[in-house]
């Protein structure tokens, strides 16, 4: 069993990931605009439901018995049409997830991932890019959340690092 003491490696968030907090900030300012998750190519469907979110704190070892440990928040998106003709505003899910953080501790830097299903597929893993304004539409683009082996990517992390010149476009220190 893992106690705090052992727990060498705490998984950072990968900088392509959103967080909570970035996706809440990004949002402050268009509380109005329709909110329109893509994935898979397509757009949710207007009546889409956030219909859990969900904080966890987890423990593991990776392949190389390795101790990871990060924190994730979920949310879950059941991509129906019974909300309406339109997209549900943006105001409207940061006030669901506000909501959810007066109950429920939410880090905001977590690691956020996407939980979509229509209910009659599979629930499927994604996560989010930064959101854009397209048309006066507030898009998130979800793509799925892929496998990763984490001491390769520590390894290729390293190796990237190491093969940079030690002062940028400088000269050597």
């Amino acid at each position: 069993m893992l106690s705090s003491d052992n727990r060498k490696n705490v998984t950072p968030v990968d900088p392509s990931d959103l967080t909570i907090g970035d996706l809440m900030a990004a949002l402050a300012d268009c509380k109005d605009k329709p909110l329109v998750f893509r994935y898979g190519g397509r757009a949710v469907k207007p009546g889409y439901h956030v219909t859990e979110v969900k904080a966890g704190k987890f423990a593991a070892l990776d392949c190389e018995a390795n101790p990871e440990s990060w924190s994730e928040i979920f949310v879950q998106l059941w991509d129906v049409d019974e909300g309406g003709p339109v997209h549900m505003p943006a105001g409207k899910f940061a006030a669901i997830i506000r909501k959810v953080s007066d109950h429920v501790a939410l880090d905001q830097a977590a690691k956020l991932t996407f939980e979509v299903s229509d209910g009659v597929r599979p629930m499927e893993l994604h996560r989010a890019a930064q959101p854009s304004v397209v048309g006066g539409v507030i898009e998130v683009e979800l793509t799925p959340r892929p496998a990763s082996c984490k001491p390769r990517d520590r390894w290729l992390k390293e190796q990237k690092a190491a093969s940079q010149p030690c002062c940028g476009a400088s000269r050597c220190c």
